[in-house]
């Protein structure tokens, strides 16, 4: 493929699985041997359906979810992609109980592009200012102990 059709493709995914919630395009983007790179404290599952899996669980609870490329690099088979996205907490996420609370946050992705189909993925995402925004407590270290 070509470096455009990787940025394409790239673009496909946050168009079609993050803003529409079409969740199964996942499978025509991500190749079945697709792994995930996250700083997320429980793995995602392998291949499109941990993808489909991941965007899911947050469409649910950010149903209003929109997110917008800020900028995107292509080069050779990697795509980098500087995002923005918010949305109305009114699900479960992350062991938060839905807040009502708008959020926004930025994140970072890098894609690896073979064959047409997206291969390995890294996740950076602001997490921190997330929690922050949900009112959730957020700890640097241990947590505090449970009469704090």
């Amino acid at each position: 493929m070509t470096i455009e059709a990787n940025r394409a493709l790239v673009l496909r995914f946050y168009e079609e699985v993050w803003n529409r919630g079409n969740v199964g395009v996942a499978g025509e983007v991500f190749a079945a041997d697709y792994v995930r790179h996250d700083l997320r404290p429980s793995a995602a599952r392998p291949g499109p359906d941990g993808q489909a899996k991941i965007a899911a669980e947050f469409r649910a609870a950010f149903p209003d979810l929109r997110m917008t490329v800020d900028l995107i690099v292509a080069e050779d088979d990697l795509v980098a992609a500087r995002w923005t996205t918010s949305g109305t907490h009114t699900g479960p996420w992350a062991g938060v109980a839905p807040t009502g609370a708008h959020i926004t946050f930025s994140g970072m992705n890098v894609f690896r592009v073979r064959g047409g189909k997206v291969v390995e993925l890294w996740n950076h995402r602001d997490d921190l200012g997330v929690m922050e925004q949900l009112g959730a407590r957020v700890f640097a270290g241990a947590a505090p102990e449970p009469d704090e």
